[in-house]
């Protein structure tokens, strides 16, 4: 019998799990789960015949070698960051490993010795990064084995709460992890290429410069841009589009509002607060506004942020409790970040029968015997309840999908890569139309871009 070892069982590994139980005995795998909290893991996954679940810090070097050794392939659920050590491990025991984080430095400097060890390191290989990598990749290739040119290709993606669960003013609740939506656009400039155009959107500015999309039977949403979409010139190939943008999709207004928190300084997170967890939530707005022996802190906020009294602004952030003074951020030397994101959990966090929707939207521009044409593609999923999350649908299906394929020798190049070859793609795709995971396409006249859909 064949095992996989999962590092890691946070939020989006439910799908993951249950994919791979589904298919255990036909696969003749079984599974071990690795957590640093094996009892909370146990509350939430149903015990299973082919399932283990133990104690595992990735740290620990004993544990971690244990538990490599003792499977086939290593699936890392762990952040980014975490990942260098178990994977230096797989390369001494010649385990194949799969996760669905942006490939790090320290990882791409793994690639020689992973393929000479002739292993398959797939990363890259969830949602964004992941889906949206497979999904334009087979269009961007369907259109060159045509013999078309790409002119221009812009990528958006979202986390979102699902219309039935949209309850709140922000058309907002956390889908992932709530400190990357807090952080989000921070590290510098985003970068992107508009009709030839190298174009830059500094971080004070990021939430005013937001792009309009509409999505069939869904309605309206907007989509800031992602930090770096430049990089994406050698993944894909697109060294000669004129158009290169990558953004996040939100529903309409939600930019304008975030921005307030992002200019009055509350997302920043270089520094720590004296003394926060004793901080009530309007002590802790009053730190980023001016002295008055006179004004309340509501009116230095509307002052301050030029806020009308009839502007839906004002009602988002009273919704929010921010200016309770009696709750407590309750976390000692917190960020401004961190405070924030303690507030926002309170209110955004999904109820038990709640429901989140993925949505992802692809615009390829390209030429054809002479002829300009757009293909816009667009992807929504709706999850089940709190736990069976579309996040988590999106993001484990295909890591599971992809780790059951390599242990099947059905992908075989060996390396440190993400998901953008068609042995990988297409069999990958193919399947999770199967879990209702599919694009919609819609073929217009290309206009190129539009910077009227720029504000």
């Amino acid at each position: 019998m064949r095992n996989i070892l999962i590092i890691g069982a946070g939020r989006s590994t439910s799908s993951l799990i249950e994919y791979l139980l589904n298919v255990a005995e036909k696969e003749n795998i079984s599974l071990t789960i690795g957590d640093i909290n094996p009892e909370a893991v146990k509350k939430i996954i149903e015990s299973h015949p082919r399932l283990k679940i133990i104690k595992l810090d990735v740290f620990n070097e004993e544990q971690r070698t244990e538990a490599i050794a003792n499977s086939d392939l290593v699936i890392s659920m762990l952040p980014a960051s975490m990942h260098t050590e178990a994977a230096k491990t797989c390369i001494k025991l010649k385990k194949h490993m799969v996760t669905a984080s942006y490939v790090s430095k320290e990882m791409q400097a793994l690639n020689d010795e992973v393929v000479e060890n002739n292993l398959v390191f797939m990363n890259e290989i969830g949602l964004d990064p992941g889906i949206d990598h497979m999904s334009a990749m087979q269009v961007i290739d369907r259109i060159r084995d045509a013999g078309g040119k790409i002119l221009s290709f812009e990528s958006f993606c979202g986390g979102l709460v699902a219309p039935e669960s949209d309850n709140n003013l922000w058309n907002y609740k956390f889908t992932w992890n709530p400190r990357n939506v807090v952080l989000a656009g921070q590290g510098g400039a985003a970068e992107f290429k508009q009709e030839g155009t190298y174009k830059y959107i500094p971080y004070h500015r990021l939430f005013r410069r937001t792009e309009f999309l509409e999505v069939e039977g869904y309605g309206l949403f907007e989509a800031y841009a992602n930090r770096n979409s430049l990089q994406y010139e050698s993944v894909y190939g697109l060294e000669n589009a004129l158009t290169l943008f990558r953004g996040t999709m939100r529903r309409v207004g939600f930019s304008r509002a975030w921005n307030m928190f992002v200019q009055l300084g509350m997302t920043d997170d270089s520094y720590t607060i004296p003394d926060s967890e004793n901080l009530t939530y309007r002590e802790f707005v009053n730190l980023f506004l001016p002295y008055s022996p006179t004004d309340s802190v509501e009116l230095k906020m509307r002052y301050n942020l030029r806020i009308d009294q009839d502007d839906v602004m004002w009602e988002k952030l009273v919704e929010l409790d921010l200016f309770n003074a009696e709750k407590r951020i309750g976390i000692p030397n917190a960020t401004p970040a961190q405070a924030l994101q303690s507030i926002l959990m309170e209110k955004w966090s999904l109820d038990p029968e709640d429901k989140d929707m993925i949505v992802m939207y692809h615009k390829f521009g390209y030429e054809l015997d002479g002829k300009k044409s757009q293909i816009d593609s667009t992807m929504v999923c709706i999850g089940r309840d709190q736990i069976h999350t579309a996040m988590a649908k999106t993001v484990g299906l295909p890591v599971a999908i992809a780790a059951v394929a390599i242990l099947n020798n059905k992908i075989t190049t060996p390396g440190v890569q993400r998901p953008i070859a068609k042995e990988v793609y297409e069999p990958i795709l193919k399947e999770l139309e199967e879990h209702g995971i599919n694009f919609n396409e819609k073929e217009r006249e290309y206009l190129g871009y539009n910077p009227d859909n720029l504000f």
